[in-house]
């Protein structure tokens, strides 16, 4: 046991050392059962193991009862381990609450906010990363348990809340929802609800996990409950549920900035061998059998662990692209689309990607992270249902900063791919399908939807106005009779 101990202490320090000399950080969420009402004299013990072994840069608990139990946390749990952690500040609402820990060598505390719901509070901490000031927001939740009708409305009703929150932050906010759900599958409301598109607030799930989460098939994503049997005021039942999640904005998700490392999620201490079993039951091949004690008696929930890269230098683009099918010559319906930088030579790399939501005038201002100072890249702009659009020439960024517009002239889009509106060149709208034409196919679907009276926002909605009709109709009949097509070098 003392040999599996070691080596797992030395594969962790490893990583530690890895993750920090490329800018990854951690972050965890944690249930850590009622504390510190429920026995932490004999608790304490447990979770000095557990973060003795795995030290997350930043850490979010639930269930944290007052301002005693995080000075508690602090002093006897995390700062024995690591002397650089410091508490964000801690606000006591209703019923049990949320609290943040997290390396001051790495990031400044700046807030915590309460999103008060009809039940826990939902807490918004914000946090800067000190190497290059960007900030990020985590929003910690601890839904409404239980599985029934009654309860699943709860939490989307306390969903809600968060998402008129959310729906409210400027575009490529990087921003984490994390915390212990209690939802069961992929259908529930407060789930969908949470991935909803349809407005900017929307956060993704780093796993594609469909139906029903208490499932074999997913047995190494559970993380609760860590015992099958009563005690300490925990839940048994052994692990079957996937309560506890790290959810992400786009911007988080996409490259560039502050980006999550797709593989690096997981739930600590689960090697997927223990469905409907206590976690410590031998032998845990994640972890080590003292590692699967602690987490056994520490907690009737496991920890989530997830890593993002950070930036290091920011450069930023200011561009003015128009859409032709939402733009009326004087001002433009809004939208997202999505700007690639790419290598000047072929085959034209990614080098990094943003989804941005474009303003009324077509402005909009675009952080990038991996682009370097007097390399030429062509930027790319890419829309639901317009064509792909090159710029003429690759561009440069001088002393961090990059200007492009490509409403001034045809010859700002390669090929001169570009429709005049008015006295403005826009990008050219009715590739529905996104198969670098406007054919007979972008046609039939945008009149089959006309038909159909298909509202919302749709692809075949070209206008912008959320309705399919035969305005929309003509705008892809007109460019499928002129030919357009993607043009790239």
């Amino acid at each position: 046991m003392i040999k599996t101990f070691k080596k797992i202490f030395f594969y962790l320090l490893v990583l530690n050392l890895i993750v920090f000399a490329q800018n990854q950080h951690t972050i965890m969420t944690y249930n850590i059962l009622n504390y510190p009402i429920t026995d932490t004299t004999s608790r304490n013990p447990y979770f000095r193991t557990i973060f003795a072994n795995i030290q997350p840069d930043i850490i979010v608990v639930q269930e944290m009862i007052s301002q005693q139990g995080v000075n508690a946390f602090l002093n006897k749990i995390l700062l024995p381990n690591n002397p650089l952690y410091q508490a964000g500040t801690f606000i006591d609402g209703f019923d049990t609450d949320n609290a943040i820990f997290f390396k001051s060598n790495l990031f400044t505390f700046i807030s915590n906010t309460p999103i008060r719901t009809a039940l826990r509070d939902i807490n918004e901490f914000k946090l800067v990363y000190n190497l290059t000031g960007d900030t990020l927001i985590i929003y910690s939740v601890h839904l409404k348990a239980s599985d029934s009708l009654q309860n699943e409305l709860l939490r989307a009703a306390e969903v809600d809340s968060l998402r008129q929150r959310t729906n409210s932050l400027p575009p490529n906010t990087n921003f984490i929802v994390l915390g212990d759900f209690n939802i069961y599958r992929s259908g529930e409301l407060a789930y969908q609800k949470l991935l909803d598109q349809s407005s900017s607030g929307y956060v993704l799930d780093p796993l594609t996990l469909t139906g029903t989460w208490n499932n074999p098939a997913y047995a190494i994503y559970h993380t609760q409950s860590t015992r099958t049997r009563q005690f300490g005021d925990g839940t048994p039942g052994g692990l079957d549920d996937r309560f506890d999640m790290i959810l992400m904005s786009q911007a988080v998700m996409d490259s560039g900035g502050i980006t999550f490392i797709p593989g690096s999620y997981f739930a600590y201490g689960n090697d997927g061998n223990h469905y409907n079993d206590s976690i410590n039951r031998p032998p845990n091949t994640a972890v080590g059998q003292l590692i699967a004690d602690a987490l056994h008696y520490a907690s009737d929930h496991l920890p989530v662990v997830a890593s993002f890269s950070f930036p290091t230098n920011v450069k930023t683009l200011s561009l003015k692209a128009l859409i032709e099918g939402r733009y009326n010559g004087l001002s433009m319906v809004p939208d997202s689309i999505t700007v690639e930088l790419r290598s000047q030579n072929s085959p034209f790399n990614l080098v990094e990607q943003k989804k941005v939501l474009i303003n009324a005038d077509g402005n909009i201002t675009i952080p990038f992270n991996q682009a370097v100072n007097n390399t030429p890249y062509y930027l790319v702009i890419k829309h639901r249902n317009s064509l792909e659009t090159w710029s003429a020439n690759p561009v440069s960024f001088l002393n961090d900063i990059a200007t492009y517009d490509f409403t001034t002239s045809s010859n700002k889009a390669f090929g001169n791919n570009l429709k005049l509106v008015g006295s403005n060149w826009c990008l050219i709208t009715g590739d529905v399908n996104q198969d670098g034409s406007i054919e007979i196919s972008d046609l039939v679907n945008v009149f089959t939807n006309r038909v159909l009276n298909v509202g919302g926002y749709v692809n075949t909605d070209l206008n912008g106005d959320l309705v399919t009709d035969i305005n929309d109709v003509n705008i892809v009949y007109q460019n499928n009779i002129s030919g357009y097509s993607v043009k790239r070098p």
